[in-house]
């Protein structure tokens, strides 16, 4: 269905709730084919965007595109919508409900029933196909809920925290099914806590706070806009006596890796140049001291959106640092 290279295009969208503004003039894209990550701290808005994105609610002001176009009736088969309020049909059986959630997506019966039993055998349910859904656990229950948003094979997933209430084998089983249908060319949004998981995962973010955009780009360029001029370096060395370290300190008790506060004008590059010249110097590893995205989101996120700039991040991706 979709043609563009963006899959979403939201353009200076805001909705207000009385007196109260969710979202705030917000832009951002979601190009086609990538994991996208929606991250923000209670009541910054996400929410509110997602049920905009999908048209449950309509913006005050502002436009949104969804697979190239204005959203439709028709626009529903083509996506898949895990919310964070989950709900079975309790006494419903398995493969029959995820049967027919297939066939109101468009899917003939024969096809949804087909990909019902493959999915719930790869997610190891194979043992439950007759169970009553109000018979499973609550990691179960999750684990069908997903199939239920992907059995029809949308173009869009849209995921409200995927991953609750999985254990890290679960977790893991759920990853490599998005892993896959990225590979295969589907769009993944999820609105996720777990920094550990956006970073490993998103090739995108945004990140919202009351109702604006605070921060937005590849997860690279995220952490390099909030990078400090420091390096990571493991390796035998008087690091201190290297011309332009301001400082040094251990990053743990082993003593194994330091971090190098380096002074205003000095680079990395020029740093590893003179340990590479230095015939007493042997670097094992090397890098920028950037931060975690956890710390990111808890500093930006400590602040008003007022106080806060929302950077528009280059699109030069972090340089790596590999020694010879």
């Amino acid at each position: 269905m979709n043609s563009t290279p963006n899959t979403i295009e939201v353009r200076n969208v805001s909705k207000r709730y009385s007196t109260h503004l969710a979202v705030d003039d917000l832009s951002f894209e979601v190009h086609r084919g990538e994991i996208f990550s929606l991250l923000g701290p209670n009541g910054a808005g996400k929410t509110t965007t997602i049920r905009m994105i999908l048209d449950i609610i309509k913006p005050d002001t502002g436009t949104i595109r969804v697979l190239g176009a204005p959203f439709t009736e028709k626009t529903k088969d083509h996506i898949g919508y895990l919310p964070e309020e989950r709900g079975l049909y309790r006494n419903a059986r398995l493969i029959e409900l995820l049967t027919y959630l297939g066939t109101l997506k468009g899917m003939r019966a024969a096809d949804a029933e087909q990909r019902a039993n493959e999915l719930v055998d790869q997610l190891g349910l194979g043992d439950n196909k007759k169970s009553k859904l109000g018979e499973l656990s609550k990691g179960m229950s999750q684990k069908v809920q997903f199939i239920a948003t992907i059995i029809h094979r949308p173009e869009l997933i849209i995921i409200d925290e995927p991953f609750s209430g999985l254990d890290p084998v679960n977790t893991e089983l759920i990853k490599k099914i998005i892993y896959d249908l990225k590979a295969h060319g589907t769009t993944i949004v999820m609105s996720i806590h777990e920094m550990h998981q956006v970073e490993e995962m998103a090739d995108r973010l945004l990140m919202m706070d009351r109702g604006q955009r605070m921060l937005y780009g590849s997860v690279d360029e995220v952490r390099q806009q909030y990078a400090e001029n420091a390096v990571i370096v493991a390796g035998q060395g008087d690091w201190a006596r290297l011309p332009g370290v301001a400082s040094i300190s251990k990053t743990d008790e082993s003593g194994r890796s330091y971090k190098l506060m380096l002074d205003t004008g000095t680079t990395p590059d020029q740093i590893m140049q003179r340990m590479a010249a230095d015939p007493n110097t042997h670097v094992t590893s090397f890098a920028l001291a950037v931060p975690s995205l956890n710390d990111i989101f808890i500093r930006v996120a400590g602040h008003s959106a007022g106080d806060v700039a929302a950077p528009v991040l280059a699109a030069e991706k972090v340089k790596k640092y590999e020694p010879a």
